[in-house]
């Protein structure tokens, strides 16, 4: 018994820096999500754009689209937002947006000075529809399917290497599934 209890230490040692040596090889930036796979959450949104109607999950049926969490408070939504005019003007992507946590008016100046990629954009002035996708910060994108299931989560900056190494693979993937 008391060999055992000499070897303890060393038992647990090991236990520890096997969990310590999984851990390092995670990428810590790679937040999974639950969501994965799942129907989009029922939502209605209030629309940003005076002249809309309110922002709903049945405007994504049918289509392949990003749906990207923004706000005209969040500097790396900033440095994302060229990146989103070019996807929608110029490469024919659909993209809706979630203003989160700021008032309609705020997200309605912000789109008029650094113009609106959006085809459809709604405002989450509580933030309570952003909790319920799992967004732990802005700005972040979820690919939606045809069927309205979410098929990837982007946190961070969309650049032009996610969008080539990542994200347009996933797009072309599924806009070919039948």
């Amino acid at each position: 018994m008391t060999r055992l209890l000499a070897f303890l230490p060393v038992i647990l040692f090991a236990f520890v820096a096997t969990g310590l040596m999984l851990g390092l090889g995670r990428d810590p930036r790679a937040l999974p999500s639950a969501l994965i796979n799942q129907p989009m959450p029922a939502f209605s949104l209030t629309p940003v754009r005076e002249s809309d109607v309110p922002f709903t999950r049945d405007d994504l049926n049918g289509e392949v689209a990003l749906v990207n969490v923004f706000a005209s408070w969040c500097g790396p939504c900033r440095i994302e937002h060229p990146m989103l005019i070019d996807l929608a003007r110029n490469q024919g992507v659909r993209v809706h947006g979630i203003d989160w946590k700021e008032t309609p008016e705020a997200g309605r100046l912000y789109l008029a000075q650094a113009g609106d990629p959006y085809t459809r954009v709604g405002s989450d002035q509580s933030g309570r529809f952003a909790l319920d996708l799992g967004v732990t910060g802005a700005p972040e994108t979820f690919i939606i399917d045809r069927a309205g299931r979410i098929r990837f989560k982007q946190v961070g900056p969309i650049t032009q290497e996610i969008w080539d190494n990542t994200i347009a693979p996933i797009i072309a993937e599924i806009e070919s599934e039948p």
